[in-house]
Parts: structure tokens; sequence; C-alpha cells
């Protein structure tokens, strides 16, 4: 009976007519939702709507939607009118979270230009990289950016706005102060026709083990992946009505805590933009950490909290939690990562009226794939939910010849939210893109029920002897042990088997390694136990949306061993 309601809200959503209506080309091909944004600017736009009311919460700032779309005019008219900046030009933006970023953000749509948002956490390196790859024109930072970049900046002359400058050193010529540039009398800013297919976004992956590709999305992707994912939570509303009544009975206004960064789908799509378009308040944290966050919760009573696993099971665990710090938190979602069992156990264990949830999406797909929420999360927490209506998936070697369900391959996408391609690199964008159809490199399968289940990357699948060992599935396994804070296993040389596992632990008590290895052995087979542990004190090495940095640790292993 559950499921049947499941399935006819799905129904009555994409059905002719709704806001969320699906259109299947006659000759068949890609699916799509009919009303959309015909750009980002657009989309953008409709938080205009929301007024006076409260938008953005950063330590000393808030701004109302009206206070903020006059900052994001005042530096769209700056951008047009002293920049000169033409339809089609990168900018790029390097910065922590703060509104600044949002604001320059909508204020590079206006004008037409693609931005391109760079790894804040990122080095001189890769900040540079991302400067140079993408043929930037024009860059936005705050202070602690400008100090890492200011030779390379001054070298190229590059016009550079600046968040934040420090009072006390005056700026360089090729620099301006952002306040200032907002300060002055507004300049007008054109009105422009947007083509949906013209580029709007330069998102830089991961780069967990190489440097970082660009991914090019146009207008269309981008307003067809807000549409997805506010179709979810259109979906998660009429299929979790109970659930939902709790929170509308609570009185708290909805209020998201964002602690992902900007500079990535997650934290870009389904946070930022979701709330400007929706009229929900943001309260913005510069960095994560677990007790700032549970005093953010209770003082702007922050409904909402999505974030990587690692971060979710920091917050579950501190003390404070179950006490009344967290009564305004009704929503936990979890992305960026696997989650172990324990988790997602301890999720509806200690809010079990929430409406917890997760997703699977690429920033090659703009973040969309599938996804779970409300009761569906509850019946199925280790799955990803259904594939979004969208979205078509196919599971093995060739999307041509897909395996029957429940048969675990690589798993193909195929939606109008894909990219573009890879930025000035047509034969990774070749071999990623195949026929319209995207090659995620992540291996997994839809189930009987058309739930879609990850079971790990086809690059962490570990050869050992010819045995393909899922990195995956041992830390899976392992998270579950009573104590073990994180993991990652990855393969290490073997003179004999080729590669052999390798296991990297952090945990809460003293454990040792054949502790650790008797606990696997009990519960996987004999060859998936990893022939070497390594104990850690302190945190695994992690990206900015929080990744392990398994090349990293290879190499600190590499050198330890040699």
């Amino acid at each position: 009976m559950t499921e049947q309601r499941w399935h006819s809200a799905w129904a009555q959503l994409i059905a002719p007519g709704s806001p969320f209506e699906v259109v299947t080309p006659a000759g068949g091909g890609t699916r799509y939702f009919r009303q959309t944004a015909a750009n980002l600017s657009q989309a953008i736009d409709a938080g205009r709507v929301h007024g006076d009311r409260e938008f953005l919460v950063w330590q000393g700032q808030r701004l109302t939607f009206t206070q903020y779309f006059d900052q994001v005019d005042r530096l769209a008219g700056q951008l047009s009118e002293t920049y000169q900046l033409q339809p089609g030009a990168r900018v790029a933006i390097a910065m922590r979270n703060q509104p600044a970023w949002l604001v320059a953000f909508a204020a590079i749509q206006r004008c037409g230009a693609v931005c391109v948002p760079l790894n804040s956490w990122g080095l001189r390196d890769e900040l540079v990289h991302g400067l140079q790859d993408s043929g930037a024109s024009l860059l936005l930072c705050d202070d602690a950016r400008l100090q890492v970049l200011t030779d390379d900046l001054a070298a190229k002359g590059l016009a550079t706005i600046v968040v934040g400058a420090n009072a006390q050193q005056p700026l360089a010529a090729h620099c301006a102060g952002y306040e200032s540039l907002l300060a002055a009398v507004p300049l007008p800013v054109p009105t422009l026709d947007l083509d949906p297919d013209a580029p709007a976004l330069i998102l830089y992956t991961s780069g967990t083990t190489r440097r970082a590709k660009g991914v090019l999305s146009s207008h269309r992707a981008i307003c067809q992946a807000l549409t997805a994912l506010e179709f979810q939570g259109a979906f998660c509303a009429l299929s979790s009505p109970e659930r939902i009544s709790v929170v509308i009975n609570s009185g708290f206004a909805p209020t998201t805590l964002m602690a992902v960064p900007l500079f990535h789908v997650s934290g870009l799509h389904a946070q930022f933009l979701l709330a400007l378009r929706a009229g929900r308040r943001l309260v913005l944290m510069y960095k994560w950490d677990v007790e700032q966050a549970l005093n953010l919760i209770r003082d702007e009573g922050c409904t909402q909290f999505n974030g990587a696993p690692v971060m979710m099971q920091q917050l579950l665990a501190s003390p404070r939690f179950a006490g009344p710090h967290t009564a305004s938190l009704f929503g936990m979602g979890l992305g960026g990562g696997a989650s172990s069992s324990a988790l997602l156990a301890s999720m509806i264990e200690r809010k079990p009226d929430a409406i917890g949830g997760s997703g699977y999406g690429l920033t090659e797909s703009n973040g969309i794939g599938a996804a779970i929420g409300g009761d569906q999360f509850v019946y199925k927490p280790a799955s990803c939910g259904w594939p979004l209506p969208i979205v078509d998936v196919r599971i093995g070697d060739d999307p041509q010849q897909p395996l029957p369900a429940g048969t675990p391959g690589l798993i193909w996408l195929r939606s109008p939210t894909l990219m573009s391609g890879y930025w000035n690199l047509p034969e990774e964008s070749a071999a990623t893109l195949r026929e319209g159809w995207l090659d995620t490199g992540d291996t997994g399968y839809l189930d009987e029920e058309g739930f879609l289940c990850i079971s790990g990357r086809v690059k962490d699948l570990i050869n050992r002897g010819g045995e393909k060992v899922s990195a995956a599935e041992i830390e899976a396994c392992i998270c579950d042990m009573p104590g073990v804070e994180e993991a990652a296993a990855f393969a290490v040389p073997d003179p004999h088997l080729g590669e052999a596992v390798a296991l990297a632990i952090r945990a809460a008590e003293r454990l040792d390694a054949e502790t650790i290895r008797a606990y696997i052995a009990a519960r996987l087979a004999a060859y998936k136990v990893p022939a070497q542990v390594y104990l850690h004190t302190t945190p695994l090495p992690r990206n900015a949306t929080g990744k392990v940095l398994k090349a990293e640790l290879q190499k600190t292993i590499a050198q330890f061993d040699s």
C-alpha cells in the first residue's frame, strides 16, 4: 500500500499540466521537464519575489532577499560597465563561503558570463591551474586567496575584485575592493536574451588522483537540474505527509545550515540555488566545525542540514545532539560519499520523525541521478532511491546492452542535466560521454523495485591476484565496528599478487591491527581481509567535498615503507 502511494505521488507530479510535467520525445531520446527557466539568470530572478524575508546569515551579516538582489544588481552593473564583461567570458570566484560568493555568482550570470568557482581549499598550484585552464579574464576572491596568489595575479595583471581586503595593505593597480564597488553609484545592467544552450558554468572536479578537469555546463542543463531537485522535494512531501506535517507544525522557519563548499554541486545547486528560489534562509559556515554547527542550529533554529557522511557522523556523535540544541532540526541529508549502515541506522534512531535523505549524482551530471528521502529513506536507507524522472540509468559495460535488475556493473546516466563536456579536453569528453550516455565510473545495480544501489568506484577496485575487491565494501564493513570513526581501503603493490588490500583507520579508542583484521574476517571473504592496517591518530586527509584522498595515503605509506 505504501509503495502504491509512492508511485501514485510520482505519477501525479510528472503528469501533463503539472509544474513537473515530463516530456518524452516522440522518437525516443532524453526526457525533460517542460517548465523550466530559460537560463540561469531567469532561474535566479525567481527569488526576487521573497522581498524582505531574511535570506542570508553569516557571522555579523544578515541580508534579506531584497538586500541580496540589490547587491547583485550593483555588482552586475560594475562588471558590465567598469569591467566591460561580455557574455561567454569566464569569471572565477575563489573564496570561502560568505554572502559575497553568492552575490558574485548571480551577478556573473546577469552579465551572461561563465562562472568558474575555484576550490578555496586549494593551494596555489590548484588555483593557478583553474585560472589558466579556464582563461578567466576576471577574479573575485577573498583576502586569504589574494595573499596566496599575489605574485601570480600581479605577473599577469589579472583584473581582481577583493572581498574584505586588508585595510592596512593598499591594493595593487589591477585590484579593486568589492565593498567600494557596491557602495558606488549604481550602474545600468543590460537585459540579455541568453541562449539556453550557451555555457553558464565551469566546475572543477575534485581531483583526488590527478589534475582537476573543468566540467562545462549549459544554462539548460543547470535549469533542468534545479527542477529535478525541486521535484524531489515535492515528491518527498507528497509521499511522506506525516513527516512533513511535523515540520510545518513546529513553527520554525525553513532554514538550512550550509557547511559544504559553494564550489561543488551539493552546495551551489542543492543548497544555495534551491534556497534562493524557494525563499529559504541560509545560515553559512565559513568552514566546518561541529561545535559551531550545533551552536548555529540552536541559535538560528536551523531545520535542515546536508553534509558529507563524516560531518553527519561527527554531529550525531556529539553529546549535545540529543538535547534541546537540535530541537529545530527536522531534515538531515547525506551526500558526497558512501555511508556506513551504522551511520544510517543512527540517523533514523536518533531522529525518527526527521526527513532523512541522500542522493546520487556527479559534477558531470550537475548532481542529478537518483534521490531518496522521507519514508523511502527509512525503507531503504542504503540505496540512493529511484532515478529522477528525467534520468535513464543503465548498468553494464555497454549502455546499449544493459544487465538485468540486481546484477552489478558500471553505471551509465542519460539526462538533460549532463555536462556539455570537459573544458578544452575533447578526447576525455568523448571517452566519458558516449552517444548521450555518461560513463560515471561508479559500479552498482538497480534492484527489483527500481532503487539504485551503489557498490563502489571502478577505480576503487583492488585487483588482488585476479580477485576484484571493492574498497567501498571493506570500508562499509569496518565502519560498523564500534569505535571506528573513519576508514579508507586502497591498493598497495604486492610482489606476488600484484595488488594487496591496505586499510587506514582512525578510531576513538585503542584498536590494534589484528582486532580489526579479525572483525573483517568474520564478515567478509578471506581474500578481502586487509594485508596491511595503518592506525591513524589524526583525521584522514580529505578534499573539500569530504572524499578521502587515497592517493595521498598511498604516497605517505610508500614513503613510510621504503
